[in-house]
C-alpha cells in the first residue's frame, strides 16, 4: 500500500529565506564565483537568480498574508451569526 500527499504550503518560504541570506552573504564576498565565471557563467546570472529567489519569498509572503486575512474574515462572519 502506498500514498501520496500533495500540499500547497507557504512554510517553504523560511527555507528560501535562509538560502537567500546565505547566498547573499557569499555572493557579496564573491566567494566561489571564480569557479562559475571560469565556466562561462556571467555574474549577472547570479544577480538574476537572487532577484528571482527574493520575488518567490515575497510572493509566498503575500499568499500567507492573504490567507490569514481570509481566515480572520471567516471567523468574524461566524461570530456574527
Amino acid at each position: 500500500m502506498s500514498a501520496t500527499f500533495l500540499g500547497n504550503s507557504t512554510a517553504i518560504q523560511e527555507l528560501f529565506k535562509g538560502i537567500s541570506e546565505q547566498f547573499t552573504a557569499m555572493f557579496g564576498q564573491k566567494a566561489f564565483l571564480h569557479w562559475y565565471t571560469g565556466e562561462v557563467m556571467d555574474e549577472m546570472e547570479f544577480t538574476e537568480a537572487e532577484s528571482n529567489m527574493n520575488d518567490l519569498v515575497s510572493e509566498n509572503q503575500q499568499y500567507q498574508d492573504a490567507t490569514a486575512e481570509e481566515e480572520g474574515e471567516f471567523e468574524e462572519e461566524a461570530e456574527e451569526e
